[in-house]
C-alpha cells in the first residue's frame, strides 16, 4: 500500500529540473598542508532530497560552510543557480549548523520574532505551529531547555522559511528516536518541488527513507554517488547497510599508519 510519504516522494519525483542549483566544480580546500577536500565535483538539482553521508571528520561540514559562503574554496567554485556563492544566494539558503548559534538568552517567541524580522520568507504562523506541535513553550528561555530542545528548535526556525535550498548539518543527533520520525515526516509534508534539501548525517540509518540521491564522502573525496533506490536495488541493502559495508572495506585497504 502507497503511503501518505510515498505519495509525497512520487510527486516530488516528477517535477524534477535535472538543472543544478549547488554546484561544485573540482574543489578542493587545503589548510596549509592538510587537505581536508579534494577534487570535488557534485551537482544537487531542484526537487531532490539529497544525503551527504560519513563519518564525522570526512569533510562535510567543510562543503556545507562552502556553500554558505563560510569558508572560500583553496581551487574550484561553488555555484548556486549557476552563479557564484555571494549575499544574494544566501538570501535562498536556509542553513542549519552543527551547533546551536543562538542567543540563548531570548525566550522562543523571541528567536521566532528575530526570524520574522530578519528574513522575508520566514512563515511565522508555521513556525509558532511547528513549536506547539513539538512542544516547545513559547516562553521559556533558550538557556533552560535542553539540547535535544534546542536543536528542536533551531530545525523549526530553519524549515520555517520558504528558501531555494534548505541545509541541514547534523540535525537529529541530539533529537530522540520517535521525534526524529516526526521531523522527517513534517519536512516531507512541507517540502516544496522546487527547492532542495541537502542533510548531512552519520546518522543513516534514522533519515534513509526520505532520501532521493546520495553522496557517500570520506576524506574529503567522493567515494560514491548514487540514485538511492537504484543503489539500494544495485546492492540488495538499505543505504546505511552498503554504507557501513563498503566504508569497512575501504578502511581496511587504507595504509596503517599506527
Amino acid at each position: 500500500m502507497t503511503n501518505h510519504k510515498t505519495k509525497i516522494k512520487e510527486s516530488k519525483s516528477t517535477s524534477v529540473n535535472k538543472t543544478p542549483l549547488l554546484e561544485y566544480r573540482d574543489v578542493s580546500k587545503s589548510y596549509g598542508d592538510k587537505t581536508v577536500l579534494e577534487n570535488i565535483n557534485l551537482k544537487i538539482p531542484r526537487g531532490r532530497i539529497v544525503g551527504l553521508l560519513g563519518k564525522n571528520g570526512a569533510g562535510k561540514t567543510t562543503l556545507i560552510k562552502l556553500a554558505n559562503d563560510l569558508l572560500q574554496p583553496t581551487n574550484g567554485e561553488v555555484l548556486f543557480d549557476n552563479k557564484p556563492i555571494s549575499i544574494e544566494s544566501k538570501r535562498k539558503i536556509s542553513y542549519l549548523p552543527e551547533l546551536t548559534y543562538l542567543d540563548k538568552t531570548m525566550k522562543v517567541h523571541e528567536a521566532v520574532a528575530f526570524f520574522a524580522e530578519f528574513y522575508h520568507d520566514f512563515d511565522i504562523d508555521k513556525a509558532k505551529e511547528l513549536a506547539k506541535i513539538l512542544d516547545l513553550d513559547l516562553n521559556k528561555k533558550i538557556i533552560k531547555m535542553s539540547k535535544g530542545m534546542q536543536e528542536k528548535l533551531q530545525l523549526i526556525l530553519v524549515i520555517s522559511r520558504k528558501a531555494d535550498l534548505y541545509i541541514l548539518d547534523e540535525p537529529l543527533g541530539g533529537i530522540d528516536p520517535a521525534t526524529r520520525d516526526f521531523i522527517l515526516d513534517t519536512i516531507l509534508s512541507n517540502f516544496d518541488t522546487n527547492a532542495s534539501l541537502l542533510i548531512s548525517t552519520h546518522l543513516i540509518a534514522d533519515i534513509e527513507r526520505i532520501l532521493d540521491e546520495v553522496f557517500f564522502i570520506d576524506d574529503g573525496k567522493v567515494v560514491l554517488e548514487s540514485e538511492a533506490d537504484t543503489l539500494r536495488q544495485k546492492e540488495h541493502g538499505s543505504i546505511d547497510e552498503i554504507f557501513r559495508k563498503r566504508f569497512r572495506s575501504y578502511s581496511a585497504m587504507k595504509p596503517n599508519h599506527t
